[in-house]
């Protein structure tokens, strides 16, 4: 399928590794220029230099207030327009809720709710003029509630109703806004989280992957290339219609309405 992509210009944050590299280097083969945003210059330096499409590299934190205006403002100065914002940086920690200080729950918010937040609304106003899109790549526990997932679960299920609010104003405005919800990918986080899994339970790193997934009632671990790929299509003319959506990509472990 032909995403008709091609020259447009896309901003991709948390894009040095995991889904965030998978969704720019998606992208960047369907033809998109890349706005290139974590707080690792060298990851990021790495990942342009191997993508076939011009990148602007900006390493910054979203935590800052002023950053993700001056994001904007530099994609703009630099590639003259703006098409498309993925929203993917931040990650929260898990852990109890009666000993998680409040700094956790600050640093929680701060990059993934509020950067998120402020980026879309210093880039509104480009989107507007090119007919762009926001996706918010956010995840399923904004869905469903877990005790060891308070901050993030609470942190996405803002982020979610944000994705609800800013659709609605995007009819009016001819700006589509989405979010993708994945599930269990296979990233760095996750499989911190396997090899843990695999020593409490005696078992081979292969062995303790398929006992994990089996536990969370799905098949496998999704791989970031299968978010990526979700991302090219809901910023594509091909999904034109779709608007306000929020996709879960996670192999059917969300059950739930």
């Amino acid at each position: 399928m032909d995403f008709q992509l091609t020259g447009k210009v896309a901003i991709v944050t948390g894009a040095s590794r995991g889904i965030g590299r998978a969704i720019a280097e998606t992208l960047s083969a369907e033809g998109m220029r890349l706005v290139l945003a974590a707080r690792s210059r060298a990851q990021l330096e790495s990942l342009a230099a191997a993508l076939p499409t011009e990148c602007l590299v900006q390493a910054v934190d979203l935590r800052e207030g002023s950053a993700p205006a001056a994001l904007v403002a530099a994609a703009v100065a630099y590639f003259g327009q703006l098409d498309l914002l993925v929203n993917n940086a931040g990650a929260t920690k898990r852990g109890d809720f009666l000993t998680m200080p409040d700094e956790d729950w600050a640093d929680g918010y701060a990059l993934k709710f509020f950067g998120a937040m402020r980026l879309c609304r210093a880039a509104w106003p480009h989107l507007l003029s090119s007919g762009g899109s926001i996706v918010n790549i956010v995840g399923i526990g904004g869905r469903t509630g877990s005790a060891e997932f308070g901050i993030g679960g609470s942190v996405n299920a803002a982020l979610l109703n944000l994705t609800k609010s800013l659709a609605d104003r995007g009819v009016k405005d001819g700006v589509r806004v989405n979010a993708i919800n994945p599930g269990s990918i296979v990233t760095e986080r996750l499989q911190t989280r396997l090899r843990s899994f695999a020593q409490e339970k005696g078992l081979d790193e292969a062995s303790a992957a398929q006992t994990m997934a089996q536990s969370m009632g799905i098949a496998r671990f999704g791989q970031p290339e299968e978010i990526a790929r979700a991302v090219a299509f809901l910023a594509s003319p091909q999904a034109a219609y779709i608007h306000g959506a929020i996709l879960d990509v996670d192999g059917g472990q969300t059950r739930t309405l």
